[in-house]
């Protein structure tokens, strides 16, 4: 369970880390990697759930157990971002430089699923006190 902890808290502080800032930067964007991005609605689209799934980050390393199925979604949201980068490399449509920022994603994703299965030992006893917790007040 620590392990789970750790692991979503440092993903959801790097990613706020990394995201926020695509706030800021719009314009930027466009002058260093041309042509400028001219669908602003996918872009301020894309950093605003990305930065809500940070907050789900934070939500399941409070509670790795009880969250844990969520754990499986979140590798998800990783491996398919990932995905899309390697898809995208392969068609030399993003340079490798952009690839950095998702071997960071897969590596979490990996991480999120270690944690999902570490969790996985604690998860009966969690339920089972929980059962317990119930009966007795039906007493």
């Amino acid at each position: 369970m620590r392990f789970a902890k750790i692991v979503f808290y440092i993903a959801a502080v790097w990613g706020f880390l990394v995201l926020t800032p695509l706030y800021f930067i719009f314009d930027l964007i466009g002058r260093k990697d041309p042509p400028a991005i001219t669908h602003p609605g996918f872009y301020y689209g894309f950093a605003g759930v990305a930065l809500v799934w940070q907050v789900a980050f934070f939500f399941i390393a409070r509670d790795p157990v009880r969250l844990r199925p969520m754990m499986i979604v979140a590798a998800l949201e990783k491996f398919i971002y990932i995905g899309s980068m390697a898809v995208l490399f392969l068609q030399s449509r993003v340079p490798g430089s952009d690839m950095i920022l998702g071997i960071v994603d897969l590596s979490f994703g990996i991480l999120f699923l270690v944690s999902y299965f570490k969790t996985a030992d604690t998860q009966p006893l969690a339920e089972s006190n929980s059962r317990a917790t119930s009966a007795a007040g039906h007493y």
